[in-house]
């Protein structure tokens, strides 16, 4: 069809650059008649989660920069290298009318091909805190679609757009009563609900401080729904042996029930998980990564601690802080109101259809 309009999507690396880049396109298909093309890096999870969310995905052997070994970035230019001639050879091939950014080691050499080629842009940028890789792309990026106020620090005034970041629909749109969903984990319908979530892989300290504290968090009178990620084997399930009133799973399949059964959270400060927490006015205990780049999950986490939705424990203090921290906070309902209303009051809401608004107006040009 004459019509059928082209759109390359470019980003990856972790669930919270790929979530959002769905939800994106996702909502194009339902507005417009477009051929999707997403680019991706090698042997990263859009190389699976992307196929199986019915789209067509190349991947660029890119890698990020070793910052404590600087010898193995001989490697990591020469997969730069040939990433960037490949990004200029699907764009010449593909010829699409925009090119989408969400972050993420690829989004840098396949934008930056299009804009080469006189193809429009548009970079999101789902952190607090800019990316290195949107930093250098803003110049020449048409629009710049954004989920935090001030962000004019980082980029041009004029092409900043704040549309919040794309959360997951059967989360946005999930309407579950609270007894029920500590029902179907086959907990207690009345009793206060803790949630800790690391993530796909887990979080060392998260877990670690509650190996050693979760019977603390049961003697004070708490549930605890803990997902371990994948790679804490079974050391949480030896850690609640005997104990009644907590659940531990590598994986949650239905994060919407697990959300609503939940009082308070406690989770790693990416920008994903705190639009999610967002959009469901969740009060939450952030623990941020101190693996990324820039810091960035401390600058996302402190955005929210300065409007009193949410609280912070350094990943250095976790495992002596965590646990007391937790208790206090789950046991103060009016803290818990309180930030439950401040967190609400920072979503943004219908994130994916805004972004799609700015790139539908880009292409009409």
């Amino acid at each position: 069809m004459a019509n059928k309009k082209k759109i390359l999507i470019s980003g990856g690396g972790t669930g919270g650059h790929i979530f959002p880049a769905l939800s994106i396109a996702n909502a194009l298909k339902r507005r417009i008649d477009a051929d999707i093309l997403f680019v991706g890096a090698e042997n990263r999870m859009e190389m699976d989660k992307v196929p199986a969310a019915g789209y067509k995905i190349i991947g660029l052997p890119v890698a990020g920069f070793n910052r404590k070994n600087l010898l193995k970035n001989v490697s990591v230019l020469m997969k730069l290298w040939k990433s960037v001639r490949m990004a200029r050879k699907i764009v010449k091939e593909f010829n699409p009318d925009i090119a989408i950014g969400v972050g993420g080691y690829c989004s840098g050499p396949t934008l930056k091909a299009a804009q080469r080629a006189g193809v429009p842009t548009l970079v999101q940028e789902q952190n607090s805190y800019a990316g290195v890789t949107n930093k250098l792309l803003c110049a020449k990026a048409n629009k710049i679609c954004v989920a935090y106020e001030g962000m004019e620090r980082f980029f041009p005034k004029d092409k900043i757009v704040l549309t919040g970041n794309p959360v997951r629909k059967n989360l946005s749109e999930a309407n579950i009563d609270k007894s029920k969903a500590r029902t179907s984990f086959g907990l207690n319908p009345e009793r206060q609900t803790v949630l800790i979530v690391g993530g796909s892989l887990g979080a060392r300290t998260l877990n670690e401080s509650l190996e050693a504290g979760v019977r603390k968090l049961i003697d004070a009178g708490f549930q605890v729904i803990w997902q371990t990620g994948k790679n804490f084997g079974d050391r949480g399930h030896v850690a609640v042996k005997g104990l009644q009133g907590v659940v531990v799973t590598d994986f949650i399949t239905d994060m919407g029930a697990a959300y609503a059964a939940a009082d308070l959270v406690v989770s790693r400060a990416g920008a994903g998980s705190i639009s999610e927490l967002q959009i469901l006015g969740k009060p939450c205990v952030l623990v941020p990564s101190p693996n990324v780049a820039e810091d960035h999950q401390t600058k996302n986490a402190l955005a929210l601690v300065e409007k009193d939705a949410a609280v912070m424990v350094t990943d250095a203090e976790a495992r002596e802080k965590l646990i007391d921290t937790i208790i206090a906070l789950a046991g103060d309902k009016e803290q818990l109101k309180r930030m439950s209303d401040n967190i609400a009051a920072m979503a943004q809401r219908n994130s994916d259809e805004r972004i799609v608004d700015e790139v539908l107006k880009i292409i009409a040009d």
